[in-house]
């Protein structure tokens, strides 16, 4: 009898794959039943990643969202998936495990079947915790193991991780191609050694469509004993982000698999929904070459989804650099060439750094220091002249291990600087956080909501949080769009007076923190925080702590980049200025307190 393959759509990633937001809640709801009636889902993808994070920033309650997209998929007996990013679950930064262990519990309650979990280093230890949070509140734990193509990430190696996790209990593993770098033939020996050691444990393939891999990888993954595809569907797939449903059912029938067939009215009809979606606002903020996929991949094994990302930093330093390469008598670059240039310190950066997976956060890291890099040779200057914070955390051990060794020049930096390697479990850094938050619901009159989801959203996200209850999210966000539209040439339709919010209030800034001292900008430019949200660069969360002498953020100025530096210990507490934003000597970009 023919094996069965089962299909999980992934709703959500399609959308952060290819742009900044994900539909509305009364969006997913219209479409939801059309999915339904497709026939051919066992699973759908439904939140996590950064969907609660998004949904606050234009303005909308992520739990709401959460509950009405999860319940007819329920209804239907189509089981719903999470994506959670172990020690940093549905943020950027590391989350206390009192925090953690909230988000399964409310997840459950909202609907979520099953959560899976990955380290973006692939370190045990940060997920033992997702585990055993997981099935404690009642949920299917898949871990999701991180893959990518090196010397060090060898079949040998994942089955050490897949060891562990079995060992902590969990039901499922995943196997999260991010990038789409894996190499067909290496997946399918891998998942073949896990049904061989674990015949038990269901296996589920995600991969990206990027480099052009997919296809191959989802069919040889298939032959090993995989019972579980990761697809999506038009008009958001292929390009950088998953092969579409049709293609890969017709692959897998012809192979001799037993596959859901299709109710090509539904379908049709879901493709014409996602398209209005798209035609009504998040078409603005989908970067086009997403649609495209690139050989170019396969060198630098960054994520397709970072692309965009990546090029927008590019064309906001292609200025800087050549008004360097111009003083220096030097031919100035295109953004072609930099882009060949960017990709090669990427490949000569990444094994430095210890070949940690590309995935979110660390594709960010590894991109981010391979810039700066680039930045500083062009300028004549040394290699690593600027390592960001969160990017040094990573190489002193303090977010997981290293998959790999890293270069004697990067240990060189850490003994210059005077820092210590980190060999404790990452997550006894971050102490328990949840009566702080509790405390400060009290204090703002808020209610905690339904099973606590509202103190769960304010634990995970308190700056976005904050800007959600305010308003000024969705004021924020309206002005994105009006501005979004303009320069795509479509009409403006202005339903309400769009009122610029003021930015801070000094004086409560200070009655509330008293110890509060200004961070100012020291020169005109262009504002960089060294922080990422959903693949591009953001600003800091309230509470990430700083420390004397360590850059907080940088200027882009014409000649370069210019460092500002914390004069004390201490955490942000007011965030004043945008990542991006233009900003003059002496203005105020956040506040930090003792």
């Amino acid at each position: 009898m023919a094996r069965e393959i089962k299909f999980s759509l992934l709703y959500r990633d399609m959308w952060q794959s290819s742009g900044k937001y994900v539909p509305r809640v009364d969006q997913l709801n219209q479409i939801a039943p059309v999915i339904i009636e497709m026939g051919c889902f066992d699973r759908i993808e439904t939140n996590g990643g950064a969907f609660e994070q998004v949904n606050l920033l234009f303005g909308e309650n992520p739990n709401r969202a959460v509950r009405e997209w999860s319940a007819p998929f329920n209804k239907a007996g189509i089981q719903t998936h999470m994506l959670e990013r172990g020690l940093n679950a549905l943020r950027m930064n590391p989350v206390p495990n009192d925090v953690r262990e909230l988000m399964y519990k409310v997840k459950i309650k909202q609907g979520t079947n099953i959560a899976r979990s990955f380290c973006g280093l692939n370190d045990h230890r940060n997920l033992k915790g997702s585990v055993l949070g997981a099935k404690k509140a009642g949920m299917i734990s898949q871990v999701a193991l991180s893959i990518t193509y090196s010397p060090v990430h060898t079949v040998e190696y994942y089955m050490g991780i897949v060891d562990k996790v079995v060992e902590y209990g969990c039901d499922e593993i995943c196997l999260k191609d991010m990038a789409g770098i894996g190499r067909p033939v290496f997946l399918g020996r891998l998942v073949a050694e896990i049904k061989k050691k674990y015949p038990k444990i269901l296996v589920q393939y995600h991969g990206h469509s990027g480099p052009g891999f997919s296809v191959a990888s989802m069919l040889e993954v298939a032959r090993a004993g995989a019972e579980y595809i990761d697809v999506a569907m038009e008009p958001l797939s292929w390009g950088k982000i998953h092969p579409d449903v049709i293609t890969i059912q017709a692959m897998l029938k012809d192979a001799g698999f037993l596959v859901k067939e299709i109710n090509m009215d539904a379908y049709m009809e879901a493709r014409h929904l996602t398209q209005t979606f798209i035609d009504d606002f998040l078409g603005y903020f989908i970067e086009p070459t997403n649609y495209q996929s690139s050989s170019l991949l396969v060198g630098c094994g960054l994520p397709g989804g970072m692309m965009g990302s990546m090029m927008a930093d590019l064309q906001g330093f292609l200025g800087a650099i050549n008004m360097s390469l111009k003083n220096q008598g030097k031919k100035e670059a295109t953004l072609d060439e930099l882009t060949v240039a960017l990709f090669q310190e990427v490949e000569y950066v990444w094994p430095r750094l210890g070949y940690p997976p590309l995935v979110t956060p660390f594709s960010q890291y590894v991109k981010n220091t391979a810039l700066m890099n680039l930045m500083h040779t062009l300028k004549g200057e040394p290699r690593w002249k600027t390592i960001d914070k969160d990017t040094m955390n990573m190489i002193l051990g303090k977010t997981g291990t290293l998959p790999g060794e890293l270069a004697p020049e990067i240990v060189e930096i850490v003994k210059e600087k005077g820092l210590e390697f980190y060999t404790g479990n990452p997550q006894d850094e971050f102490p328990d956080e949840l009566p702080m938050f509790e405390k400060m619901m009290e204090e703002e009159g808020w209610d905690r909501g339904q099973d606590d989801e509202e103190l769960f959203q304010f634990a995970m996200h308190e700056r976005q949080y904050r800007d959600y209850k305010s308003g000024i999210a969705k004021e924020r966000f309206e002005r994105d769009l009006e501005s979004a539209r303009a320069k795509a040439g479509a009409p403006i339709i202005v339903t309400r007076p769009v009122v610029e919010m003021p930015k801070f209030d000094v004086e409560k800034i200070l009655e509330k923190f008293p110890t509060a001292v200004p961070v100012q900008a020291t020169v005109n430019g262009q504002l960089i925080w060294q922080y990422d949200v959903a693949q591009a660069s953001s600003n800091p969360n309230i509470g990430d702590k700083v420390e004397a002498g360590q850059p907080v953020c940088f200027v882009q100025t014409f000649y370069g980049l210019e460092e500002i530096r914390a004069n004390f210990d201490g955490k942000i507490v007011m965030v004043c200025a945008n990542h991006g934003d233009k900003v003059v000597k002496g203005e105020i970009l956040a506040f930090i307190a003792k």
